[in-house]
């Protein structure tokens, strides 16, 4: 978008085109919106639940929005994707190879975790989204696959305006440290102590 456009723009909402970038797009956030890093961790369910949820309010908002699971694979059917997919501007890519703690190949996965962060790095650099879902991304870091300080350098000092938001239990402390908001989901009471097994529409 031109200069002249951008200015004769700055108070309206556009629709978005493949090669907008956040910062050089017209007006939409209110002068108080500050870019967050968020963290939601915890051994209770729900991490990724109210991660789709602000994903949801950002799409709603004419966000260009980015999904990345770090330990899902493509093979796996995960139904936020399929209403992403309906509601159309979000783009999901799965950068892991199922459950990693039963991989039989954990060089591997270490491998596709490191694959997978470098992408996101590049995505960050180049300003592609302003709101980041890493689901489940704190395995990879809490088993040494991924760098945590490099992670924390690379978000705190990201340009723009980018909300990113983390998943995963046991997050690292310096992750924690850096964050602006962060909750703990506490398992008070899980249906798989029953011997009840998990479901779509409720796991996945």
């Amino acid at each position: 978008m031109s200069p002249d456009a951008l200015a004769r723009n700055t108070d309206v909402d556009v629709p978005h085109t493949p090669q907008d970038r956040g910062t050089a797009e017209p007006k939409r956030r209110k002068p108080r919106d500050r870019p967050l890093l968020i963290v939601i961790t915890g051994k209770g369910k729900g991490k990724s639940t109210s991660a789709f949820g602000m994903l949801l309010r950002s799409w709603a908002r004419d966000y260009r929005c980015g999904v990345f699971q770090f330990v899902k694979s493509g093979k796996w059917k995960v139904g936020e994707q399929k209403a992403a997919e309906q509601l159309g501007g979000i783009d999901w890519e799965k950068m892991g190879d199922g459950w990693s703690w039963i991989s039989k190949d954990l060089e591997e996965s270490a491998d596709l975790a490191r694959a997978g962060w470098n992408h996101v790095q590049q995505l960050i650099a180049e300003e592609r989204y302003e709101f980041l879902l890493l689901d489940e991304f704190t395995y990879p870091l809490k088993w040494g696959w991924v760098d945590t300080d490099e992670v924390v350098d690379t978000l705190v000092n990201r340009p723009g305006f980018q909300h990113v938001v983390i998943t995963g239990r046991d997050a690292p402390q310096a992750l924690i440290d850096a964050a602006d908001l962060v909750s703990e989901v506490t398992l008070v009471k899980h249906q798989m102590e029953q011997g009840i097994r998990g479901q779509q529409g409720i796991e996945w």
